[in-house]
Parts: structure tokens; sequence; C-alpha cells
């Protein structure tokens, strides 16, 4: 069973998301996505500045199986992209929620982080979503 904190929110399509306390939102892609992926071997990150909408394709990560977009859940302005992936993808592997984070994102003014709780989270992996 994949780990599933309670204090994120998250997405259908596997990203999760945790509001930092200067207002940023710090994302990355679930244990389950993860797992699901293997290995990875290759993450593209945002440049800082980069503008995205809600559902825009904001990172790429890469196995050995397979290659995935990684959406980003809310409109605003990439504040960083995570540099340590560049050199260690498989931070996403090991720590999926904590060094293996993507990127942080500055949302635009009222956009938030809704998303699903960890509950209704769990439905989705579970039924193959």
């Amino acid at each position: 069973m994949s780990e599933i904190p309670a204090d994120l929110r998250y997405t259908k399509s596997h990203e999760w998301m945790r509001t930092l306390p200067d207002g940023t939102i710090e994302i990355g892609i679930t244990d389950h996505a993860q797992q699901s992926l293997g290995d990875l071997v290759f993450v593209e990150v945002p440049e800082s500045g980069r503008k995205l909408a809600a559902g825009d394709t904001c990172a790429v990560v890469e196995s050995v199986k397979a290659a995935s977009d990684v959406y980003s859940p809310l409109a605003g302005e990439v504040a960083a992209g995570n540099p340590a992936l560049a050199t260690q993808p498989e931070l996403i592997n090991k720590d999926p929620y904590g060094s293996g984070w993507i990127l942080r994102l500055k949302p635009l003014a009222g956009a938030s982080a809704g998303g699903l709780d960890a509950a209704a989270y769990a439905a989705v992996a579970a039924s193959g979503g």
C-alpha cells in the first residue's frame, strides 16, 4: 500500500500539494505514482519564472519503464524547480513527499490548493485511477 500523508492535498493525476509558510505551493508526485513508474532515471523540472495554468504540463519524469507528464494543479508562477533532481532523480523514489519535491509554485491571486484529501485520493489510487 502506498503512503498517503493526511496533511497534503492530491490530484486525480497523482500530484501532491503542500502549502508552505510563505504561501508557495510545493508540488510533487505521489508515492503511488513513483511506485507505478519504477526507478526514475531523469526528471525535467520547470524553470523559475515560468507561468502555468491549472492543468498545464509542468514537468516530465522518466523511468526505465515510461515517461510521464506532471501537471500543475493550479495556476501560478514557478518560484523554484528542485535542482537536486537533475543529478539525483531517484530522490522521488526514495522520498516522494520530502526531498523528492519537483517544483514550488507562487499561486495566482485567488488560486488555492484545492484537490482531494488523503481519503479521497486513496480511493482514486485503489481504483487504479
